[in-house]
């Protein structure tokens, strides 16, 4: 009895697999911060359940993922710019699921934060919600159509999801310290600020590796906006 023959997808239809899960999972993440934010505005405490059961999906996409990219790597052996697509496709898997991630620990510090008094609106916080889902977007644009362009501006947008986090402790500290019943409530928000911080530096990393996608090179610890 002979063994049945192994049907090899073409190569491009394989890549073009990896960008839609990509797309998918960006979209999720995408979605994931904006319901967190909304958990945190609204003081909804229920919004931590959602926020993880969206999660759950983006690390199935993960999984499915990297063994896709296992079984093309083994039976396709892409070459060049096919294996660069790759190798940036499965570390952007990696960022993405992390940012679903720090999604999630927002929605928890928002829940813990439904319990105290709330603090005084720190606007800082909401347009780092909204500047880190913008960045993430046009990452991922970038990588999906190879728009290095794009991909520099969203590097060139982490310094102001930086000023903003400084400023947004900064202001939370001194709510702190004028009231003491804000100490606890202060601290889950300054981790509120810190999960967005990564959000956007794990955006960045995608934008730097569409870069070397395109370019073939690395440009990490070599390009800032500084």
């Amino acid at each position: 009895m002979t063994e049945p023959r192994l049907i090899r997808v073409p190569v491009e239809t394989e890549l073009d697999r990896l960008r839609e899960m990509l797309l998918e999972m960006a979209g999720r993440a995408e979605e994931l911060v904006g319901m967190a934010m909304r958990g945190l505005g609204e003081r909804d405490r229920r919004m931590t359940k959602l926020v993880r059961k969206a999660d759950d999906r983006i690390d199935e996409i993960e999984v499915e993922m990297d063994e896709r990219v296992l079984e093309l790597l083994a039976l396709q052996h892409p070459m060049a710019g096919d294996l660069r697509l790759v190798f940036v496709a499965l570390k952007a898997s990696n960022d993405i699921e992390r940012i679903g991630d720090h999604a999630v620990n927002i929605a928890k510090a928002s829940r813990r934060l439904a319990k105290h008094p709330p603090l005084p609106d720190i606007t800082e916080t909401w347009e780092m919600g909204g500047q880190v889902r913008k960045m993430l977007g046009t990452a991922l644009d970038a990588l999906v159509n190879r728009d290095v362009e794009k991909a520099r501006g969203v590097i060139a947008e982490d310094r102001r999801v930086d000023d903003l986090r400084r400023s947004a402790i900064r202001t939370v500290v001194s709510h702190m310290l004028e009231q003491p019943r804000y100490i606890g409530p202060g601290l889950e928000m300054i981790l509120v600020v810190q999960n967005l911080e990564r959000i956007g530096d794990l955006a960045t990393n995608i934008a730097e590796d569409v870069v070397f996608l395109v370019e073939g090179r690395s440009i990490k610890h070599m390009e800032s906006p500084w």
